[in-house]
């Protein structure tokens, strides 16, 4: 069986929900070699009394038995995992059928996709690393559009240039634009190595069983509502970053297993990860690869930043410029686009196959295409004495650093999405599609 297929024995989440019950044949990921990146989970069947017990008992008016409604699934995505997320897809028409029902509306509706944009201007869980990570590359982003400001608009409308626009404003935007990014890129990858590995659900489902004089009435009430305070996420921690335990006493231990805090309460907030687990676990994670890229990247294209500083590249020779501005750039480009692309991949059903509805995809998506108007810069650089060609240089620049902004705005949004509800979709039916 190809490792994407299956989970590890020690890495399969939500092993200790018994309500759930883990549908094997939907484990799946888009690349065989590599750990799953998605799974379903249907709610475990209930067990009730027999009729033999039942008459035995005394009868009361009114009995409620408690269990799962069968219309709702548990989606389980690393990407989601990661970043706090508890995905449930609910069918509606068969939810529909049933009088009663409490069920929240898909995210993808209009009132939840403003909801959450105006959570955007009024949310601020600076304790949430997948929320700082956001941020940070919006920020970033926004300084890099400044800096392509500064480079571009010169040429653009030449009469609009004042003193030192291009090589202090440009320079100076450019060292804080990689720095931030740089910052970004750590937050990521202790995001990365600090997913939970048991899952967790965060959805209570219930549904009533009404019994009236003896008899069951098979009316259905269904109610669907997160439950935060039960969160084994970072994200329900506010006091450390990454969700290292609610109390203060820690112990810190460094060795052959990592370099971990732990907490009184058993949380735990690593920050290096053992030679074992990243050979037998995070080498096989997707969404670890592409944050570990991201942050190679970024820090090489770091370099750049520091060389652009005036005062530095303007007392340099075009070889030596080419050499450690450039080609940086370049290097550091190329990183953000292949990570980009498997922050994609991980998201879909299949390497090939897009999947436009998840907004992990539009994000690795728009990364895709900011490292590409990166590299471009970098390609273009060492001919920049021509003037068409530094045109086209800082153009890329501009329009990568825009491609940047928007998948980190949504990155932004997505952090402060939660509990995504999605709608079941009717498709041909496939045992290893996911749907």
């Amino acid at each position: 069986m190809p490792r994407n297929a299956q989970f590890q024995p020690d890495r399969e989440p939500l092993q200790n929900h018994p309500s759930l019950e883990l549908q094997r044949s939907q484990v799946t990921g888009p690349l065989h070699f590599l750990n799953p990146t998605r799974a379903r989970y249907r709610p475990a069947p209930a067990s009730t009394p027999s009729e033999h017990d039942a008459a035995d008992q005394p009868v009361k008016p009114e009995t409620k038995v408690t269990t799962q409604p069968a219309y709702t699934e548990h989606l389980w995505r690393s990407r989601d995992n990661r970043k706090g997320r508890h995905a449930l897809r609910v069918d509606y028409q068969v939810a529909e059928q049933n009088a009663g029902n409490t069920l929240p509306p898909p995210t993808s509706s209009l009132r939840p996709v403003l909801q959450g944009i105006l959570r955007m201007a009024t949310c601020v869980p600076y304790w949430d690393v997948s929320y700082l990570v956001a941020v940070t590359f919006t920020l970033g982003s926004a300084i890099w559009i400044i800096n392509a400001f500064f480079a571009w608009q010169p040429l653009v409308e030449p009469s609009t240039e004042f003193a030192g626009e291009s090589l202090v404003g440009g320079g100076v935007t450019g060292f804080i634009g990689a720095t931030v990014f740089e910052i970004g890129s750590v937050l990521l990858l202790l995001e990365a190595v600090n997913a939970n590995q048991t899952g967790c659900f965060g959805w209570a489902l219930e549904t009533e069983l009404t019994k009236v004089n003896g008899e069951v009435s098979h009316t259905v009430t269904a109610e669907a509502k997160p439950i935060n305070d039960e969160c084994q996420h970072h994200h329900a921690n506010k006091r450390n970053l990454v969700g290292a335990g609610k109390l203060e006493a820690r112990r810190r231990s460094f060795s052959v297993e990592g370099y971990s805090t732990v907490s009184t309460d058993g949380r735990s907030f690593r920050w290096v990860p053992s030679v074992s687990e990243l050979r037998k676990h995070y080498l096989r994670e997707l969404g670890f690869l592409a944050s570990l890229i991201q942050f190679f990247a970024a820090s090489i294209f770091w370099i750049a930043g520091l060389t652009g500083l005036p005062g530095i590249i303007d007392h340099m020779s075009q070889g030596l410029t080419d050499g450690i501005y450039w080609v940086p750039q370049i290097v550091g480009g190329v990183g953000f686009i292949i990570s980009g692309l498997l922050f994609t991949i991980e998201t879909q059903k299949k390497w090939y196959q897009p999947a436009f509805h998840i907004l992990g995809w539009h994000i690795g998506a728009w990364n895709f295409i900011g490292g590409i108007g990166f590299t471009l810069c970098g390609a273009l650089g060492p001919a920049s004495s021509v003037s068409g060609v530094e045109y086209q240089a800082t153009l890329a620049t501009f329009w990568g650093s825009w491609a940047f902004m928007i998948g980190s705005t949504i990155q932004w949004y997505e952090s402060l999405s939660k509990y995504p509800v999605e709608k079941k979709r009717m498709v041909v039916a496939d045992p290893k599609n996911g749907n």
